[in-house]
């Protein structure tokens, strides 16, 4: 008869050897491609030129354009140098949007807005002329606003939910860059 410890012993070396024959199955998205042959993200994504984002001079929408368009063009090169030729253009389009979430019942002021930011971007190959990746993110952030007395509170406020939308906007577009880069859909 099998004691508890033997079978504990059992499932976990089992759960090993499970884990021992998909540990092929796994890719690294960045690294050293001499070392990994499916490595080499960085330089993929380093050939992508961030094409400056319209939006009307002078606004908080262009404010948040340069944002992401800093923050993307900081992510494909890493910070590092970037390549003199670039084989693909990042057109990128976005809209943002304000929505109140809680209303004192009392001052029938906003206590609590949302923050959306809405983006529709298209990869094009530079080479062929024809869109890669054609997709659209968003991101939807909540801030507080803490009365009328503290009304520069509430433009940090805004103005923090604007930069963590921007950054979140960033991000899902590089993810997705990096997912076409890799599985080439």
């Amino acid at each position: 008869m099998w004691s508890p410890d033997r079978r504990l012993l059992m499932r976990s070396l089992a759960a090993f050897a499970l884990a021992g024959l998909t540990a092929g199955c796994f890719q690294p998205l960045y690294g050293d491609p001499n070392v990994v042959p499916t490595a080499g993200l960085d330089n993929k994504l380093a050939a992508v030129d961030v094409a400056p984002i319209p939006a009307p001079s002078g606004t908080r929408v262009a404010r948040v354009a340069v944002q992401v368009r800093d923050k993307l063009m900081f992510d494909v090169s890493r910070g590092g140098p970037t390549p003199t030729t670039k084989q693909y253009r990042l057109d990128i389009q976005i809209a943002a949007s304000q929505n109140q979430v809680i209303v004192d019942i009392n001052s029938n002021r906003p206590d609590v807005q949302n923050y959306g930011l809405d983006a529709t971007y298209t990869l094009t190959d530079l080479n062929t002329k024809k869109p890669v990746v054609s997709s659209t993110t968003f991101a939807r952030v909540s801030y507080d606003i803490p009365g009328q007395q503290q009304r520069f509170a509430g433009e940090r406020g805004l103005r923090d939910a604007e930069n963590r939308a921007a950054e979140t906007i960033a991000e899902n577009i590089r993810n997705r860059l990096a997912s076409y880069f890799v599985a080439g859909t």
